[in-house]
């Protein structure tokens, strides 16, 4: 079997719901889809979430690679070979994680399509479904409260509130959601690294009777020592997010004990295989593992929860970037219900439609 040809073409997707963060707001997703044709009439599908602040591509800078380099190293090989072309392809592509991705993924939906079984159990069929968290942007206090009190009526039972600007106005807001939805929901924080040490430490005192499960990167990214004084005070486990790009983040976050968690995204890392690795560190570390995302569609959502439903040390999933997105060209690649992700019985990542 051999790579005939390589498609790709960005979407632009908007947002139902607009959100806010530390440091922007959002009302627009581009991602880039990927398709590799193989000479037996096999075909695989990938998709990259290029993001300037996090994964410093655009959308443009990722077609260009995916033409300029991955086209021409793919064309004509063995796409089982996974290993193999990952390793060609991630030097000239080592500052493009995302475009790393988004052919990983359309090898292994590849890989899974030809051995005809969806890719979780190639991988390891670890569990079959896994709660995820839905996310809140930063809204006025009462806004917040009615957006939680809407996703729980709807039967979500994890939330992740965002925030970073204010310690006071993040307390108020997780202390008010937390007497809104009452004591059996889980609540997950992030400050999105708008914090300085002593904020976080005052954030993390004052909200301590609302039981927040977590509290994702508190502290700029590239201050690793800061981060690790953080997690080092509080009875809170901190999730390193931004700070964690690659697997050498992951050996330098596990071996000065810096964090207390990790988030795994494979926009990132570069794709299943890379996160395979980085989970391995983790595990090896005691660190406990969410898989999250950008703002990604179905198919990249499908990516992440495959790898999530295969690793046993994988514990929580923030896998809920394509729910707000509008005209998704992979809709349907995972099944959404009840605030838990399933994936579908179909061979590879599970998407049976046609991208345009």
């Amino acid at each position: 079997m051999k790579i005939t040809r390589i498609q790709a073409w960005a979407v632009r997707m908007k947002l139902s719901e607009p959100y806010t963060i530390a440091y922007e707001s959002v009302s627009h997703a581009a991602n880039v889809f990927l398709r590799i044709d193989c000479d037996t009439g096999l075909f695989g599908v990938g998709c990259a979430a290029p993001d300037p602040g996090v994964t410093g591509e655009t959308p443009e800078g990722t077609l260009a690679s995916l033409f300029d380099v991955a086209d021409g190293m793919l064309r004509g090989e063995d796409p089982l070979r996974h290993a193999q072309l990952m390793e060609r392809l991630k030097p000239p592509l080592r500052a493009q994680p995302s475009a790393r991705a988004a052919v990983d993924m359309a090898l292994y939906d590849l890989l899974g399509k030809f051995a005809g079984v969806p890719l979780w159990k190639l991988l390891g069929g670890y569990r079959s479904c896994i709660p995820t968290s839905v996310t809140i942007g930063i809204l006025p206090v009462d806004e917040t409260v009615e957006r939680a009190q809407e996703l729980t009526a709807a039967g979500i039972r994890c939330l992740k509130l965002k925030g970073g600007r204010s310690v006071d106005d993040d307390v108020e807001r997780v202390r008010r959601v937390r007497a809104a939805v009452g004591p059996d929901v889980e609540l997950r924080f992030d400050a999105n690294q708008g914090y300085t040490e002593q904020g976080a430490l005052s954030f993390v005192e004052r909200v301590r009777t609302a039981d927040l499960e977590l509290l994702e990167q508190p502290t700029p990214r590239g201050q690793l020592k800061l981060l690790g004084r953080v997690t080092s005070q509080t009875e809170i486990p901190v999730m390193a997010d931004e700070s964690l790009m690659n697997l050498r983040d992951a050996f330098r976050l596990a071996r000065d004990d810096l964090a207390d968690m990790v988030n795994i995204k494979l926009m990132k890392v570069g794709g299943i295989a890379e996160a395979l690795h980085v989970n391995s560190v983790a595990r090896a570390a005691r660190l406990e593992v969410m898989v999250g995302c950008m703002d990604e569609s179905a198919l990249a959502i499908s990516a992440g929860l495959h790898f999530a439903l295969a690793r046993p040390n994988v514990a929580y999933a923030d896998l809920d970037g394509h729910l707000d997105l509008q005209d998704d060209p992979a809709a349907g690649a995972v099944i959404f219900r009840h605030g838990v992700l399933y994936p579908n019985e179909a061979p590879g990542l599970g998407f049976t439609g046609e991208l345009p």
